[in-house]
Parts: C-alpha cells; structure tokens; sequence
C-alpha cells in the first residue's frame, strides 16, 4: 500500500488546509468543494487528511461500521449484539467519474428478491465512507442523478436503497470533499449549496514557495517511507489538536451577538435559504474549538463567511464565486455587540508558523480562461504568427444583453451523457418498454417479467402463492430522457460582420445560446473564422464561462472565408467523434451568409456545407443580415445544410416556437 504524502508536508494552500482540518473537528460543517487549476495539491491534501483522522471503533462483522456505542436500529447486518468492537483507520473512499448507481449506493438482487423474497444487499460506496471520507474527484463531471443521490445521502445521513417495493435503509454520514477545475464546467448551482464549505486553489506565483514545492515533492517520491518518518512528529501534533478540538466543541458557546452577525452577513449578501447560516454557524463554532476556545469570536465569523458563502451567493452563471471582503468587513462591523467578541485578529497560526490556522479568504483570480484581459487580441493564425487580414481591424465590442432562446434540439434518440437537450435513452427518465437485460439488471420492469414468467408456472411446479421465477423471464425496464450535447459555434468575425452595434447583437445572441447550453449540461466548442482562415477559438469543452470569455474577447476585420470555418468546424466534428461517439452534435453558424476571398468562394462554401447534410448533422443557421435589401444568402447556407435559418429577432424565445419542429423536419428532409 503507498504511503500517502503527509498533510503537514503540503506547502501554502492554508484555506484548503484550514476547511479541511474544520470538517474533521465537525463533520457536521458539511464537507468541502476545492476549486482550482490542475496541479494544485488538491488531491493531494485531500488523500492525506485520512491520515490523520483518529481511528473508528466498529462493530465487528458489520459491513456498514456500525458503532458499537450506538448501533444503527435499521442496519441490514443487525440488529448487534453487545461485544467487543474492533477498531480501524478511518476510510477514505474514492468514488470514480464514471461509477454506477449501483456501485455508489448498492444494489439489491432482485431475482433473490422476487423468487425468495430475501433482501439479498450488496454494499455500495456511500456504506464504505460511513465514518470516514468519500472524496470525489472531478465532481463536475458526475452524472447529474449521481450528484443527487451523493448529496441527499451526505444531508440525511442516510442511504436509501427502493427496487420493486423492496427497500433498505443503511446510515452514510461521511466527510464529503469535492475536487473540481472551473476550466471543465461548473456545478449546478443548487448542487454547490449543498457543500458546506468551498475553497479556491492556484500554485503560487513566489519562486522560492514553488522551489519549495518541487524539493518537497522530489524527496517524498525517492524515498516515500523516510520523508513521512520525517514529518511523523508534525502529522502527531495535528491529530493530537483536532482529538483535542472534538472534546472542546460541545463546549463552545455561540453568543446571540456572532448570531446577529451570521444573519446580518447572509442577508447582506443576498444567500437564498437558511443553509448557509446554518453552516456558517458550525463552521465559526469548529473555528474557535480548533483555536482552543469555548467563545466564537468576531474573527470566527469571518473566516467561516470567507469559506461557506462565495458559492452560495447569488450571481450569473459566467461569474466567478467570490466575495467582497470590504462589505464583509462593513457588515460585521455594524452589528458588532460585547457578547464574546473580539475585532482583533486571532495570532494562533495553527499547527505550525505555515499552517492553516486562520485568515485568508479567496486568492485573486489570475488572468486566464476565468477572468482578467477582456480586451482586444491581435489575431494570429495557428502557428502564432501575425495574420494578414483584408481589411482593418476593429477592437472588441462588448455583448448585448443575453435573453432567453427556445430549445434547439438534435433529432432522433441519442446514447449519450445525461444532459436536458435532445431525446435519449437513459438510466433515468419515463420508462417506455422492456427487454431482456444485458449483463447485469439495474431497472426491472416488473410488468413484463411477471408477463413472462407467468404461462411457465404450472409446468415450474408452482404450489404455493409465490411467483416462480427464472432468470430469463427477467426484464430490463427501457427509459427516455435527455441527453447532453456538442453544441459547436462557427462564428464569422468578417468585415461584413463589423459594425460595432451589429455585433454587439451577435455577441449577445451567441451569449444566449451558450447560456442554454450551460441550463443544459452540454460541451461546446468555438470556430472563428476572418481573414484567410478559421481557428478554433475553443476546442469542445465543458466549460462554457470559458466560450463566453473568449466571444467576449473577440475581435472583427478582414475577409469572409466562409468554406474554411465550415471545414474547419468538419475536423472538430470528426476528432469529437473519435473521443465521445455516443455525443450528437448539433452545429450553430452564425453569419449573414456572405463569402469572400479566394478563388470561387461561394461555390467552396456549398461543398463544404454538403458535408455536413451528407452526414446527418443538426444545424441551425442563425441569419445576422440586416438593412432593408435582404439576399437571403443565410437561408441558402442552410438549405445547402440540411438545416434551418433563423434571424437575430426571431431567435428569442417568445418568437420561435415552431424553430425545434423545423430544425427536425429539415434533417429529416436530409437524412
């Protein structure tokens, strides 16, 4: 077994620390969602807390470590008896991207279930994390109905298993840490509430803490035993303060005046629900019992603000979370009282001079894919070189206001991710039919394999009121929901497109789309095409703030070449294909149809459009021409699709709601 690095060891990144160190002095904070750019010591820190987690007594045998102390009545191994308990380390349990639900929660052996009425359960993941950590990496990227299920467990202490009438119940109260790169997509918002806390990571920009780190990490990867033995006094001192800090918290006492200010903090910042006062309250109470006190004090509040209400508050979906630590300060000065409270700063550090004692807040975002230069770009082409355009420049214009678009949907029933875009056959959704499982049963349809077992009964020998049933009369239950997509823009920043209130409006319904996109759970990708060539602007991601952060940035100027975005955009198609064949896509070129440069460009452009009617792909043409003389050229590109055209205004939601049906129609047309 590898011996994990040690959490003493990890440099910088005192609020991961911090958060992490709160929730094992009380799980009932709610666990943690680290935020951050890969290569961060994320995983890291988060592997090495269970090592310092005191060790858990367990009733012996139980599959679902029970306590001895007080057994769960419902457990499926009970009901225990008194005897003597067996202790062991505390568990952290990794639960994978691409899990099952029956690997998660556990799965019930339905043909035992029906032929013999026994509840037959085989333990999941969230019956291994009872007492100690599950610890999702990636957690932005779970299935929706996985996230439902981790999170209604992690808020009940419970695990709930219901097939066909058959159920079980198992307790599941664990540290719940999430890991996520914002770069990959977002969370749901009603999802990063249920974290109790949230931490924002980056690598460090001082040299000597960066030094520090490679010397830390090369040392522990020659010689991973000795480097822990050298820690092993500083890993001591901290599992000796959070034992310490448990036995103090019932005792810490939270004065109505660290109340009023919770209440005054969460409604200065507009939090829906009582959640994150809630947490906030735990968490300022963990505070001071970590620091060694029975008061919370002003500084408590603080910190506890700091770390559960910047995802909590109320923003756009392309904002970054974070807080105005000026306003915070404001608030928790005006309602400031005597009971307990202190507007010092504690000078406890923590463990050590370098840990997580305390202070912080979220680190300023670096310019990047998350924020910073909004500004103008010159245009370089793929090798980075300076590209020659056929016209002057225009610097960046800001998007329009973004409204609400209808749906856009993929024709046809897919297999792809769960998303809420287009049809698809899933593991969850209305159950449409039957048929005979492949592998392993995880949905029975009960209907039809009581229709199939039923004309064999007599000749089974059935005496009894039981139902005699075989394995080949059972029935795996068929559902429909919805799927996410590929959602790829091809843009045409040309010259014609230039006009700074034209694509102000353009910026602003792309914007739009790409909203829906995020509501819908699906990856985009971003083709620009100016000048003599198309890039992609965007390789497809899940990350759809980094999309719009880039349209945003976008420049306009030069000539159309019309043919080389729709190639270009082909090739995105035709790699996507290779990574994720099972995800439809669904192409939006938005243009006003016009094409220029080179030889016989309009003639390329219908080609090159044929290519995609000839594949089957679903695209809709979103027409950007204006002025009172129309050509029409857009509605052209979208017959030469097999798609359909759309103008600016009738994009919107209350002006299209026959665009899905002629979406579908045209690609049937094509197909």
């Amino acid at each position: 077994m590898s011996v994990p690095f040690p959490f003493t060891a990890v440099v910088g990144q005192d609020d991961l620390r911090l958060a992490l160190l709160l929730n094992a002095v009380s799980p009932a904070v709610g666990g943690v969602l680290v935020r951050g750019e890969k290569g961060t010591a994320k995983s890291t820190a988060v592997r090495a807390l269970s090592a310092l987690l005191p060790e858990v007594d367990v009733v012996a045998g139980c599959r679902f470590s029970c306590d001895p102390a007080a057994p769960d009545p419902a457990c499926p191994d009970g009901p225990h008896e008194t005897g003597p308990a067996a202790a062991r380390p505390a568990r952290m349990v990794e639960l994978p991207v691409g899990a099952s639900e029956d690997r998660l929660v556990g799965a019930l052996d339905i043909e035992r279930a029906l032929a013999e009425g026994v509840k037959a359960f085989e333990p999941g993941l969230l019956a291994d994390a009872h007492r100690g950590i599950l610890y999702v990496d990636e957690v932005n990227l779970l299935h929706d109905h996985l996230v439902d299920l981790l999170l209604d467990a992690a808020a009940m202490g419970a695990s709930y298993v219901e097939r066909e009438g058959v159920s079980v119940r198992h307790a599941a109260r664990f540290l719940l840490v999430g890991t996520m790169n914002p770069e990959e997509g977002e969370l749901r918002p009603q999802l990063l509430d249920r974290f109790g806390l949230t931490v924002e990571v980056a690598a460090s920009r001082e040299p000597e803490q960066r030094v520090e780190v490679v010397r830390r990490r090369l040392a522990y990867d020659d010689d991973p035993a000795g480097f822990t033995a050298r820690w092993a006094d500083e890993e001591a001192a901290v599992r000796a303060r959070i034992v310490a800090a448990r036995e103090l918290l019932p005792s810490v006492r939270l004065g109505d005046g660290a109340l009023r200010q919770i209440a005054a903090t969460c409604a200065a910042f507009e939090v829906d629900g009582m959640r994150a006062d809630i947490v906030m309250a735990r968490t300022a109470t963990a505070l001071a019992a970590w620091a060694g006190r029975t008061d919370v004090l002003a500084e408590d509040v603080r910190q506890a603000a700091l770390l559960a209400l910047p995802h909590r508050r109320r923003r756009n979906p392309f904002d970054a979370p974070g807080l105005d630590e000026d306003k915070l300060d404001e608030t928790l000065e005006e309602f400031s009282g005597d009971e307990g409270q202190d507007d010092g700063r504690d000078d406890d550090p923590g463990p050590d001079d370098s840990g997580p004692g305390g202070g912080g807040g979220q680190p300023a975002p670096d310019a990047g894919p998350q924020g910073g230069d909004t500004g103008a770009r010159p245009e370089t082409g793929e090798n980075g070189e300076p590209r020659a355009s056929g016209a002057s420049e225009q610097s960046a214009v800001r998007a329009a206001e973004p409204f609400r678009t209808k749906v856009l949907s993929v024709p046809g029933i897919g297999e792809g991710a769960a998303g809420r875009r287009s049809r698809a056959r899933t593991e969850h959704g209305r159950t449409t039919g039957a048929r005979r499982p492949r592998g392993t049963l995880t949905k029975l349809h009960l209907a039809a394999t009581v229709q199939a077992a039923a004309p064999y009964q007599r000749a089974r020998g059935r005496s009894g009121p039981g139902l005699v049933v075989r394995r080949d009369d059972l029935r795996q239950a068929t559902r429909e929901g919805r799927e996410g997509n590929l959602v790829l823009f091809v843009v045409d920043a040309s010259g014609s497109m230039a006009a700074r209130q034209r694509m102000s409006a353009v910026k602003g319904a792309v914007l739009s789309l790409l909203l829906d996109a995020y509501q819908r759970r699906d990856k985009v990708g971003l083709v620009i095409f100016r000048g003599a060539a198309a890039d992609v602007a965007l390789p497809p991601t899940s990350s759809v703030d980094a999309a719009a952060v880039r349209l945003e940035s976008l420049p306009t100027g030069g000539r159309t070449p019309l043919a080389a975005g729709l190639l270009k955009a082909h090739d995105v198609l035709r790699v996507e294909r290779l990574r994720d064949p099972a995800r439809r896509a669904l192409v939006v070129v938005v243009t006003d149809g016009r094409a220029t440069g080179g030889p016989e460009p309009v003639v390329l452009a219908g080609r090159a459009a044929r290519l995609f009617a000839a594949e089957g792909v679903a695209s809709v043409v979103v027409d950007c021409e204006s002025g009172p003389v129309r050509l029409g050229l857009a509605g052209r590109l979208a017959g030469e699709l097999g798609g359909t055209a759309v103008t600016l205004d009738a994009l919107r939601a209350d002006s299209i709601a026959g665009l899905v049906r002629e979406v579908q129609g045209s690609s049937r047309r094509a197909a």
